[in-house]
Order: C-alpha cells, then sequence, then structure tokens
C-alpha cells in the first residue's frame, strides 16, 4: 500500500502545479520550495513534479478542445489552421534545441530554492517594467500572430528554463513586449506549452523511467487529478482576470513571495540548501 503521506504530498503538489502552471508565478519553482517544505525531495520528486505538468496541459487540450480539434481538421485547407501551426512549431523550437543540449546541467545546478526565489524577483521586476510600459497592441488575437513573433516568443519561453523564471511569465511578458494583446498572449501560451510540455515531460520520464516502479502509480493518479482539476480552473480564472486588469498582481506576488524565501535563507531561518 502507498503511504498515506505521501499521497498527501501528491495532492498538495498537484494542487500547486495545476494552479500555478498558467499563471505567470512559475510552477516548477513553486513545486521545488513545496517540496522542500515538505521533505519531499530527490531525483525522484523532480521527475513526479515534471510528470504532472502533463495534467495541467490537458487541462488546456480540454479547455480549447475546440479550438484544436478545428485546427486539426482543417490543417490541409485552413489558412488560419496553418498559421497556427506553424506559429507553434516556430515557438516550440528554441526551448526543444536548448533543453535538449543543456538538460543535465540544468536538472543539476538550477533545480533549488534560491535559484527559484531569485529568478521570482527578478521576473516580478520585469513584470512591472514591461506593465508600466506603454503597450501598443498590433497583434490583436492569437490568428494575428506572424512566425517571426511566435519565434521570439519561443525564445523568451527558452528563459523558463531556470526555475522560477515561470514558461507562461516569459511567454506572456515576451508576448506584451512584442505587441501582443493581453488575451492573445495567454492564448498563445497556453497554446505553446502543448507541445513545449508534452515534450519535456516525455523526455524526462523517459530518462527517468527506472527510478519507478508499479508502487508510484496512485502518487501520480492523485497528483495528475488534482493538477488537471485546478489547471482547468487556473486557465478559465486567468483568461477572464486579463480581460479587466494587467499582470502587476502577479509580479508583486513573485516579488514578495521569492523575497521572503532568500531572507528565510540569509537569516537561516530555513535551510533551503538541504534539497538535493
Amino acid at each position: 500500500m502507498t503511504d498515506p503521506t505521501l499521497l498527501l504530498y501528491a495532492l498538495i503538489l498537484g494542487l500547486v502545479e495545476g494552479v500555478t502552471e498558467f499563471l505567470p508565478i512559475s510552477s516548477t519553482g513553486h513545486l521545488i520550495i513545496a517540496g522542500q517544505l515538505l521533505g519531499f525531495t530527490g531525483e525522484k520528486a523532480k521527475v513526479f513534479m515534471i510528470a504532472i505538468q502533463l495534467a495541467a496541459i490537458f487541462a488546456v487540450v480540454w479547455e480549447y478542445r475546440a479550438k484544436l480539434g478545428h485546427v486539426a481538421t482543417t490543417l490541409h485547407s485552413d489558412p488560419l489552421s496553418q498559421r497556427l501551426a506553424i506559429n507553434l512549431m516556430a515557438g516550440f523550437l528554441p526551448a526543444a534545441v536548448l533543453g535538449f543540449l543543456f538538460y543535465k546541467q540544468i536538472k543539476y545546478y538550477l533545480f533549488n530554492p534560491i535559484v527559484v526565489a531569485s529568478a521570482l524577483v527578478i521576473g516580478g521586476v520585469l513584470i512591472l517594467w514591461a506593465e508600466r510600459r506603454t503597450h501598443v497592441i498590433s497583434t490583436p488575437t492569437v490568428d494575428d500572430i506572424h512566425w517571426r513573433r511566435a519565434l521570439a516568443v519561443g525564445f523568451a519561453q527558452a528563459l523558463a528554463m531556470i526555475p522560477g523564471t515561470s514558461r507562461s511569465g516569459a511567454t506572456i511578458i515576451g508576448g506584451l513586449f512584442l505587441g501582443l494583446s493581453r488575451k492573445a498572449a495567454a492564448e498563445f501560451s497556453f497554446f505553446l506549452a502543448i507541445p513545449t510540455m508534452f515534450a519535456a515531460t516525455a523526455y524526462d520520464l523517459y530518462k527517468n523511467w527506472h527510478l519507478f516502479d508499479v508502487h508510484d502509480v496512485p502518487l501520480f493518479v492523485v497528483g495528475g487529478v488534482a493538477s488537471f482539476v485546478s489547471a482547468l480552473i487556473a486557465v478559465r480564472t486567468l483568461i477572464k482576470f486579463v480581460s479587466r486588469h494587467d499582470y502587476t498582481l502577479f509580479a508583486w506576488y513573485r516579488i514578495v513571495f521569492g523575497g521572503v524565501v532568500l531572507m528565510t535563507a540569509y537569516l537561516g531561518w530555513v535551510d533551503w540548501n538541504a534539497s538535493a
């Protein structure tokens, strides 16, 4: 039987993943910090945290199933479907190449709470900067995105390989700098997550399959279900939120949260370096 405590940890981490995956506050960063606080660390824990991201991506697939189904069935004839497919390939490419080249270095050197907290604070400052500059919208909808802008957003997404940066935060803020509307930036970030996270999760599981056995299945089920449900709620909430507000609230959250982690480390209240 699976340890009930581990199932509780899986539930908590699944909720953390689902809520934070599509908000510009870094799901990986929150998972690393939450895992450290729960004592759920090590190589198996790192892979588990990446694997439950797959369930969050399924939430996006479900939420946008009508549009994705339309693209799949009209790809041979509809220019807008072809444009979205090309844009997703262009946006996916930078992270795919850099992730393949630097996978081991990223997992070994950057998956720790201090890096996460620093990236949270820096990212929060960048979001404040992006929101306080004049936002000229040249790309109002996802269907208006040019492949060059999609590629540029892809390079912004590659920065999110640093835990704490936030994949959604990098792509959304990158989109704002490139003239996308807030809704277009958020929706393209959602769509771009599908190939990016599917590939990242599949590659990570392939590289670390030997760490797991059949007794770990309940952990993945509990974490996956919690991640899917909470991610679905988060996606719907974010789209409604950005139609009326900017991302300043998330910026201050990042700065305060990251600052608290750095302060507790500096004062010695929490030994964040004990993770490994």
